[in-house]
Formats: C-alpha cells, sequence, structure tokens
C-alpha cells in the first residue's frame, strides 16, 4: 500500500478533480467525516465547499490549509467497499487528522481502485496541525495496515520493480493521465542523451513529444509539449503542456536527465551488449523486416526515419534490456544512417509496419495541428527540435560549451 501526501491552498481544485471522476461514473464518496453532507452521498462542490468553509478558521497561519491524500492498495488487493472506508478511518487517526472534517472517495477508473481523501489540516486557531515526519509516519502507519488486512506491502515491492510502461490508447479516455504515466515511466526508467532519442522512446508508446521554443514579455522560453498518437504515428486529440503533467518531465528536468544518462551510459558501458547484438544482426539479416525481428527476439526495438524520398536519415535503437536508447552513430559509425540507408532503402518490400518506424507527422513545423498551434501561439514561440539530414548525436548544452573551450584553445 502506498499512501501520497499532497497540501495545497486551493479547496475547489481537490473537490473538482474528485468531483468529476463522480459525474463520469469512476469514483464514488464512500463517507464523510464530520461534514454537514447528506448521508446518501448525492451533494454537489458548491455544498462541499460551503461545508468546508464553515469550519475554515477565519484567521489562517499557512497558506496551504488543504489536505489532499491518495491510498494505493497493490493491485492484487482486492479491497469492499467497507474495507476501504476502515483503511482510510484508521490511516486519518493515526496520522492526526481523525477529527477533522473530510471526504473520502473511492476512483475506479483503473483496474487498481484506490482512494482519495481531501480535508483540512489545520486547528480551531488556524495553525497547522503537527505534521512533523508525516512522511516517514505515513510509512510506518502503511506498512501496519497491510499488516493488519494482510495486504502486499506494495511500497516496498515498488523499489525493486522498474516503472510500467504502457501504450497511450487514445480511445481509452483520460488522455492526459495516460501520456503523463508513460512519459515520467519513460524518462527515468531509460537513459537517453539527445532529445531525438527521447522522442523516438516515446514514439514507440503512442506519445509524441516536441520542443517549444520562443519568448514571453522578452525572456526565452524553453518547454516540452506531449500528443497522443495513434500506431500510425499520427498526433490524436488535444496536446499537453510538460507544465500540466509536473515539473519532472519539462525541458529543464529533461535535459539533466540527458546529462547524467551520458555519464552512466559511458561509465557503466551500456552500449556494449547494444552494439553486439545489432552487430550480429546486421551480418545475418537480409532486409529491414528481418533486422527488426532479430532484434526484437533480443528485446531492442529500432526505429527508423526516413524522408519523403524514401532515404534513411536517422536510426535509433531501444535496447529495453539495458534500458538505453542509442542513436546508431553512437554505436560507431558502422551503424549510422547512412550504411542502414546503403543497406536497406532499395528494398522498399522489405520496410516495417509503421508502428515501428517514425512518421513524417514526428516532423517539426510542417504537422503542426489546430490543438498544437494553439499551445504555441500561447507560449509566443515556435516548434524546435526539427530532425536533420543524419542521426548524428544532439549534444546538451554542456557538452556544446566543453566543444568550443576545445576550439578555442587549439586556435590560440
Amino acid at each position: 500500500m502506498v499512501a501520497k501526501i499532497s497540501i495545497g491552498g486551493n479547496m475547489f481544485g481537490a473537490l473538482a478533480y474528485n468531483q468529476n471522476k463522480v459525474d463520469s461514473e469512476e469514483a464514488k464518496v464512500l463517507f464523510s467525516n464530520r461534514m454537514l453532507l447528506s448521508e446518501d452521498g448525492h451533494f454537489s462542490i458548491g455544498e462541499c465547499m460551503r461545508s468546508f468553509e464553515m469550519q475554515m478558521p477565519v484567521q489562517l497561519s499557512t497558506k496551504k490549509p488543504i489536505l489532499h491524500i491518495s491510498i494505493n492498495p497493490h493491485p492484487e488487493d482486492k479491497l469492499s467497499d467497507s474495507q476501504l472506508s476502515d483503511i482510510a478511518r484508521e490511516y486519518m487517526q493515526k496520522l492526526g487528522y481523525g477529527d477533522q472534517p473530510y471526504l473520502v472517495y473511492k476512483h475506479e477508473d483503473i483496474d487498481r481502485h484506490h482512494i482519495h481523501i481531501v480535508g483540512l489540516r489545520v486547528d480551531e486557531n488556524g495553525r497547522p496541525l503537527n505534521d512533523k515526519f508525516e512522511h516517514r509516519r505515513s510509512k510506518q502507519i502503511t506498512r501496519e495496515l497491510e499488516q493488519k488486512y494482510n495486504l502486499h506491502p506494495a511500497e516496498r515491492k515498488a523499489r525493486t520493480e522498474r516503472p510500467e510502461l504502457k501504450k497511450v490508447d487514445y480511445t481509452a479516455g483520460d488522455v492526459k493521465h495516460q501520456i503523463g504515466n508513460t512519459v515520467k515511466a519513460a524518462c527515468y526508467g531509460y537513459r537517453f542523451q539527445s532529445f531525438g532519442e527521447y522522442k523516438a522512446l516515446l514514439a514507440t508508446y503512442n506519445v509524441c513529444a516536441e520542443e517549444v521554443k520562443g519568448e514571453i514579455n522578452g525572456k526565452p522560453y524553453q518547454g516540452i509539449v506531449y500528443s497522443a498518437t495513434n500506431d500510425k504515428g499520427e498526433k490524436v486529440g488535444n496536446p499537453v503542456k510538460a507544465s500540466r503533467i509536473g515539473k519532472s518531465v519539462g525541458y529543464e528536468a529533461v535535459q539533466r536527465r540527458m546529462e547524467k544518462s551520458g555519464e552512466a551510459i559511458k561509465n557503466g558501458k551500456l552500449k556494449e551488449r547494444t552494439r553486439k547484438i545489432v552487430a550480429t544482426a546486421m551480418q545475418t539479416a537480409h532486409s529491414r523486416k528481418e533486422l527488426e525481428q532479430q532484434l526484437k527476439k533480443q528485446d531492442i526495438d529500432v526505429v527508423f526515419r526516413q524522408n519523403d524520398n524514401g532515404r534513411i536519415y536517422g536510426v535509433t535503437f531501444i535496447d529495453h534490456d539495458s534500458r538505453v536508447v542509442l542513436n546508431g552513430s553512437r554505436l560507431g559509425k558502422e551503424y549510422s544512417a547512412n550504411v542502414f540507408n546503403d543497406l536497406y532503402s532499395d528494398t522498399p518490400a522489405s520496410r516495417p509496419d509503421l508502428s515501428h518506424q517514425e512518421q513524417p507527422s514526428f516532423t517539426p513545423k510542417a504537422d503542426i495541428v489546430p490543438g498544437v498551434a494553439s499551445v504555441l501561439g500561447a507560449f509566443g514561440g515556435l516548434l524546435g527540435g526539427g530532425a536533420s539530414g543524419g542521426d548524428e548525436p544532439q549534444d546538451t548544452a554542456r557538452q556544446k560549451r566543453k566543444k568550443k573551450k576545445k576550439r578555442t584553445r587549439r586556435i590560440d
């Protein structure tokens, strides 16, 4: 069981998030504690707001009086509404919020049913309740509840398991949530050294990532926009700004991930496995399709990029065993796009299915759909991060500065 604690100052936002689930029949209210609401569980956001406001002190000594907690049992734990209610009550009591007004929702929008709790974290004088070592105490409480109710130890299991990566399915709904889960799992579950490699990784999971650059009030701005795609690589639905998902998958965070990945790949010699397997496959495969099939058996996906004339200008290998993403040229000149173009560009019958190939819809500027255009307009910027004529690795800003210094020394 995993509990996540958030605090904030926007009561309406916390209630609206849960009420939207209720309205779409993806959640329901289990019970309320010290709330002036009807007992049948049918009430509006306005009624909930009024109930909380009546108990909110006039003077507050904190800007974040709102508590929002999610409690997530292990997927294999099938709990009744009564059991979930008991767990919520005991958790809040042990954490010190048992006498506070709060609402408990059960979310059923995914297979793993879980609960959300929204309440007040201040006393009658407007002071926050004792929250020292709250996260540490929360972990201890969840362990105790796991033992009491004979539940799986999800907290300890999560430390050893890799993040779960799933293809985004636009038809399944809640696309923003799907994109967020996939992007976070990809960003921190794999290592990559360029935005192109990051894009190639996400493309295999039906997500398109695009850089946004421009100016806001005279200050330069750089960001990322994520979009869902279908299995043909075509963008579907509205784009989602990285800021709506979280800073952990924003522009600066992805840049830091690239730099750390470069060091880890070099120090850990993470290229070696991929290089050996690709080299063997290239010697025995007679077509692109056959190459893909051989690599797939070794848990490696390959993404080819080609222009309208059919010329291969980029190739990226995604090694799911080593969890690394590598442009061909990073493995060596003999694995660059030009080599694969000479090998396979004249054999159209051997070309792979669209699901294995980055489509023209991933190229910048020419493919801006109205949804993306509106986002870019709001930023006041242009879409960047276009594909180059080859698959040379894209250096990070720090790497570029180092190269510039080296050139300066040689001239002097």
